[in-house]
């Protein structure tokens, strides 16, 4: 009997855009019981170009995600995801004389207590293990490229001048993108996964996220993070968007029958 339970949920909001352009998803897997999905996608692009890149992301998810069964290897699915969706964006971007572009991350649960994750461009994924940070992405961007050398801290590259500079997306017309992976075995209650748009962690730090979804269900700690933001935001905010995923211990089956001895039968 599994040790804990899955209760996620996602949050979204405009911000201070003109366009929602970002998109997420939850999904189960038909034919992998057990088996569940969080992926989330950060569109760019003028004229709608990246609500259709983001939604491709996720409708390409969906698709293989449904056909996905427990003898297939997650991050051959996942990376699957990204080149397909890459592709349909790329010629769909050609066709519309748009230059789409989306971000990628998706989370898979297993049931044999395993979490494996994949991403590109700068949406992140946030691992707490109870209230406390324990990981999470690395940004495919120019400033995080200065951060890993020394060069700036994380706060300065919040503000950095080029801070939306993206060295990975899906829909380049010169460079595929690659992905990078994570996992994280031994999976136990309390264990709980944040994916997010940058329209959400830029406005926090690890620690104020990783007690904000520790402290609450998915659902209220949706409403804390988008009230947050949008006080910080102080009216420039950008697309907020994400998922979050929480395994908690089930509830104790409470007995609601009577034994009682049997009669005789004559």
């Amino acid at each position: 009997m599994s040790q804990y339970k899955i209760e996620a949920g996602t949050g979204q909001h405009i911000g201070d855009r003109k366009e929602q352009q970002d998109r997420v998803g939850l999904f189960a897997a038909p034919r992998a019981p057990g088996y569940m999905m969080a992926v989330l996608a950060d569109g760019m692009g003028g004229k709608s170009g990246g609500a259709m890149a983001a939604e491709q992301v996720i409708r390409t998810a969906k698709h293989l995600f449904d056909e996905f069964s427990p003898e297939n290897d997650v991050k051959k699915m996942l990376e699957t995801i990204v080149t397909e969706a890459h592709t349909v964006i790329k010629l769909t971007g050609v066709s519309a004389e748009k230059e789409p572009h989306s971000t990628f991350v998706a989370l898979v649960i297993t049931p044999q207590k395993q979490a494996i994750w994949a991403h590109a461009g700068d949406s992140r994924l946030y691992r707490f293990s109870g209230p406390n940070f324990a990981d999470r992405t690395l940004d495919h961007s120019y400033v995080e490229k200065l951060v890993a050398e020394g060069k700036i801290t994380e706060e300065e590259a919040k503000t950095h001048k080029m801070s939306n500079i993206l060295v990975n997306v899906l829909g380049s017309s010169t460079t595929p993108p690659y992905i990078s992976f994570g996992q994280h075995d031994n999976l136990q209650a309390g264990d709980s996964f944040l994916l997010c748009s940058d329209g959400l962690w830029h406005y926090f730090s690890d620690t104020e996220l990783s007690v904000g979804v520790a402290a609450n269900s998915p659902r209220q700690a949706s409403e804390l993070l988008i009230r947050k933001a949008r006080e910080r935001g102080t009216g420039h905010g950008d697309n907020c968007t994400f998922a979050i995923v929480k395994l908690v211990t089930p509830p104790v089956e409470v007995k609601t029958y009577v034994a009682e001895k049997m009669r005789r039968a004559v």
